[in-house]
């Protein structure tokens, strides 16, 4: 007899982004994303505005991700939502309307750790030609979190490195700040590191015991050396700027990949993958290549849309919960922390 596919609907509010998606198994149906544009004039996501935005944006994307994947809503099997971690604020919209359609359509609740959604993201159907093989390592980047995961089964994960200050990302968008760009910078330096000379400018790199990372004296030693250069020549930045950009980049994807490169060879695992908004950097995904063809490793690089926080990778994750019932109350509540342990995403 044929198993019946389950199909989740699944809200992803962690940050900025109001994302709904629906799921049937491993296949995306639909996976929505509204952005939020009014942080850029404050260079960062100011808190307060994010949630208010997401106040505005639930009910249609919610709404937008159903008729999108062509389905009735009692077809749904289960609602999935982010419960933390991430801003506040934002985690109470996402989970007060999950767990009130869950009410209302009388099927079960998911509460969802965010990071585990993104390693989870590579089992989507289409996230990429292949799916890693337990077990594997994957390196979560984005710009709140900087964490080496490995990954023994679906639930079962454990933070073995993670930054001992700034995550990746803010590093990215903090120099992108002092060069001029907008938030977020991030992409902005990748678009200009393209046509530079990666090897152009040196900074300082950080020595950090096991496999933990720091940025916070790499993003100085690159404020300033270029305050420096400026009070040299004021039109040092627009003058340098691909090779600036590519400088940047190359600094910090060291840094990533030295302790990568240490937690593989220590725990002998030769599954490797990337995971994060910033995973959808050409100079990671190039680079996390490169060291798979020197290092003979099966490297798993996801798809660009599902890097970024997305409903779709929070809807993998509630599928291997739905299957062994992990299933939560309406007690549950928004958590701005959530514990990464190795005995599932509760």
């Amino acid at each position: 007899m044929r198993q019946k596919q389950t199909i989740i609907l699944a809200i992803e509010s962690s940050c900025d982004d109001t994302s709904a998606a629906v799921l049937k198994n491993y296949t995306v149906l639909s996976n929505l994303i509204a952005g939020q544009s009014v942080h850029s004039e404050y260079g960062g996501v100011v808190p307060e505005l994010a949630s208010r935005a997401h106040l505005q944006n639930i009910v249609p994307v919610v709404d937008a991700a159903i008729k999108k994947a062509d389905i009735n809503k009692d077809e749904i099997d289960a609602i999935a939502f982010t419960k933390g971690p991430g801003l506040l604020g934002s985690l109470i919209v996402g989970t007060s309307f999950a767990k009130s359609m869950s009410l209302a359509l009388n099927i079960p609740l998911i509460d969802v750790n965010h990071m585990y959604g993104h390693v989870l993201a590579h089992f989507i159907d289409d996230a990429g030609n292949d799916k890693p093989e337990f077990p594997f390592l994957c390196l979560t980047v984005s710009g709140g979190h900087t964490q080496i995961v490995l990954a023994r089964d679906p639930l079962d994960m454990e933070v073995i490195g993670t930054t001992i200050d700034d995550a990746a990302g803010e590093a990215f968008d903090k120099s992108a700040k002092v060069i001029g760009f907008d938030y977020p910078g991030g992409p902005l330096i990748d678009k200009h590191a393209q046509n530079g000379n990666k090897k152009a400018f040196q900074f300082a790199k950080p020595r950090v015991d096991g496999f933990n990372y720091s940025f916070s004296g790499l993003k100085t030693s690159i404020l300033y050396f270029i305050q420096k250069q400026e009070q040299e020549n004021p039109n040092f930045i627009s003058e340098n700027l691909d090779d600036l950009c590519a400088s940047i980049q190359f600094a910090i994807i060291e840094v990533l990949m030295k302790q990568l490169v240490k937690a593989a060879d220590y725990h002998g695992i030769m599954n490797i993958a990337i995971a994060g908004g910033v995973s959808a950097n050409s100079g990671l995904r190039e680079r996390i290549k490169e060291l798979g063809s020197s290092k003979g490793w099966k490297t798993f690089v996801p798809k660009f849309e599902y890097c970024t926080d997305n409903a779709a990778m929070i809807a993998v994750t509630a599928k291997f919960m739905f299957d062994k019932s992990m299933f939560t109350d309406q007690k549950v509540s928004a958590q701005a922390r959530v514990p990464f342990n190795s005995n599932g995403v509760k």
